[in-house]
């Protein structure tokens, strides 16, 4: 059978966002070093591409030369048009909370359809292993979770539009109006904001220097074969960051997490507190911080900063990983009578209600339900809301609480 070709350089920041796609998305690809001149290669991809560039060659034969993520999912048939001029539930998001809420809603019958800006799975889906989600004894890496999530949303009619950027949300006649970056426009009874959130930065002058260029946000499990017999560090003392320590350690010559506390118990569950305290090759760096980055092109040290032993040192190394915090996916909403707090985090039920903005923007007889906003029908679910738990089971959980009650607010229109 044939299968979908990569070709590029190892470490170009143009692959990088193309093998993480395809990583997340569960596709079966062939991976090539252009640079170098083994008898696999085709030539006629060199010969035609003087500069190198990233080179995708699918199954059909069909060649695309520095593809953008746009091109390559519409080549494998996921780029669709809205079907339906007006929908019962819109989802924005489709990490672990948007695909429980796009299953529960399809499956009873809700006309549903699930907007992403990238890949399906959201932060999850770059997670290596999740160990302590119900019903998967073993573990179940997050792209191919997410991956049996879509497959199960698609059987009961969802409608998936990938790789969307919504331009404005607006909420008139008791429904919500999104204008996409490309001119179509969605209409819904109801929505469901599951966007999550993204990794900070650590906000250092060179950090967008190196971007993809050996800084990378997020566990960024497709790296791995790349890091073969390399010192690379892990900035974070999270259960992604423990995840991945965990499974670079398979493929690394040393794994380093950098956290500044000074011990993980705060931070990290149990079950990985004890596994990286048995793998040898994974050492944790506490009371540190990684304050200065240098390299040529490509990033090839880092400083670190000891505060309890006053220290700094500079490693060698050209992998760095980001596993801090998170910033949420809101800023659609800052047009919005949607209340946020000051991180970005949206209000939902009782959080709403002693809010003062909170009398001024709510018009109805009765209180917010549960996971609703301070705009009526529209609802937030995962690690987007205001006080929620940042796990996956928390957040499948929420996506299917939401559609009960989108149930509720829709039989009352």
């Amino acid at each position: 059978m044939n299968r979908l070709k990569l070709y590029g350089k190892p470490d170009s920041p143009e692959i990088y966002p193309i093998r993480d796609f395809l990583a997340r998305s569960v596709i079966d690809f062939d991976w090539f070093d252009i640079t170098n001149e083994g008898s696999d290669l085709d030539q006629s991809i060199i010969s035609n591409n003087p500069q190198l560039a990233p080179v995708v060659k699918f199954p059909d034969g069909k060649v695309i030369i520095n593809p953008s993520l746009e091109q390559i999912a519409s080549n494998l048939g996921w780029i669709a048009e809205p079907k339906y001029q007006e929908y019962d539930l819109s989802i924005y998001g489709a990490g672990p909370a948007g695909l429980s809420a796009a299953v529960y809603a399809a499956s009873e019958g809700l006309k549903t359809v699930l907007i992403e800006r990238d890949a399906i799975g959201g932060q999850a889906g770059s997670s290596s292993l999740i160990e302590n989600y119900l019903g998967f004894p073993q573990g179940i890496s997050g792209s191919n979770l997410a991956e049996q999530a879509r497959q199960q949303a698609l059987k009961f009619g969802v409608e998936i539009l990938l790789l969307r950027e919504g331009v404005k949300g607006t909420f008139y006649d008791n429904k919500i109006h999104v204008d996409f970056a490309t001119g179509e426009k969605l209409v819904a009874k109801t929505n469901i904001c599951a966007t999550g959130v993204e990794y900070n930065k650590l906000n250092l002058p060179n950090e967008e220097k190196f971007f993809h260029k050996g800084i990378y946000y997020g566990a960024g499990a497709s790296e791995a074969y790349f890091c073969k017999d390399k010192d690379l560090f892990i900035v974070g003392g999270g259960n992604s960051a423990g995840q991945a320590a965990s499974y670079f350690s398979g493929f690394a010559k040393r794994v380093f997490m950098v956290i500044r506390k000074g011990s993980l118990e705060e931070t990290l569950s149990e079950y990985l507190i004890t596994r990286i305290a048995s793998i040898k090759n994974i050492f944790v760096l506490y009371h540190s911080e990684v304050t200065d980055l240098d390299g040529d092109d490509y990033l090839q040290r880092i400083k670190i900063v000891n505060s309890k032993l006053g220290t700094e040192e500079w490693h060698e190394t050209s992998k760095l990983f980001i596993c801090i915090g998170g910033k949420p996916n809101t800023e659609w909403a800052a047009e919005t009578a949607i209340l946020r707090d000051r991180n970005g985090y949206i209000f939902t039920g009782n959080d709403l209600v002693g809010l003062n903005q909170f009398n001024t923007c709510w018009e109805l007889d009765r209180l917010p339900y549960h996971l609703e906003t301070s705009v009526p029908g529209s609802f937030a679910a995962g690690d987007v809301r205001f006080n929620s738990v940042k796990r996956v089971a928390s957040a499948v959980g929420e996506g299917a609480m939401a559609v009960t009650q989108v149930h509720q607010y829709l039989s009352k229109l």
